[in-house]
């Protein structure tokens, strides 16, 4: 059977971090007189927490993917993280739906024209690790990780070979795009840190 195109996928997920705005007390010169300022026993000063933003896992359009999935294998899944926080997020894995979730098949890249004979009751294709019953966390173990999203950006990323197709997988999901099923948690954090490069690889 000829091998299918890239996947797609869409997800929000939330994220927890902390950003603290510090007010300090000053000095001040008179003459040749150096005045400290300090705070009396007793007194208190004010700091105020960011707020927390949810982050948004999208599908690429024209997606590049090396592997494309076919019967019995696994194909790469490509999206953009998008962080609209005034930090940098980390994201560090994810959790994967049961196999009662499967990708939905449309005939344009773009996501449209759903193709009825692959859909998400037959298209039997899932997330790699997707357990029989429940859901499964997966940490990024290969490629870049963890990921880092600068605040304010957003970092495109392969998910190499995270997708996997069945042998009972029908004859109408080739040739096709997928949307995966969506996830079912992010494990991210907020804080200072160097944002990964884009575009980046990674997995589990």
């Amino acid at each position: 059977m000829p091998r299918a195109n890239p996947l797609r996928w869409s997800r929000k997920a939330q994220v927890a971090a902390v950003a603290i705005a510090i007010v300090a007390a000053g000095s001040t010169a008179f003459a040749s007189t150096l005045w400290v300022v300090s705070l009396a026993s007793g007194s208190s000063a004010q700091s105020q927490s960011a707020t927390i933003s949810n982050i948004s896992i999208a599908a690429v359009a024209s997606p590049s993917a090396t592997n494309l999935l076919y019967p019995g294998g696994n194909g790469d899944v490509v999206a953009t993280i998008t962080n609209p926080n005034p930090y940098p997020v980390t994201v560090t894995g994810v959790t994967v739906p049961s196999q009662s979730s499967m990708a939905t098949g449309y005939a344009n890249s773009n996501l449209t024209g759903a193709v009825a004979a692959c859909s998400s009751s037959t298209s039997d294709v899932y997330w790699q690790g997707a357990p029989a019953s429940g859901t499964q966390a997966e940490t990024f173990s290969k490629g870049t990780f963890p990921l880092i999203v600068a605040a304010s950006g957003t970092l495109t990323v392969t998910f190499q070979n995270d997708a996997f197709m069945t042998t009972s997988a029908p004859a109408a999901c080739a040739g096709i795009y997928f949307q995966m099923p969506s996830l079912s948690a992010v494990a991210a954090t907020g804080g200072a840190a160097t944002a990964t490069s884009s575009p980046a690889t990674s997995g589990w």
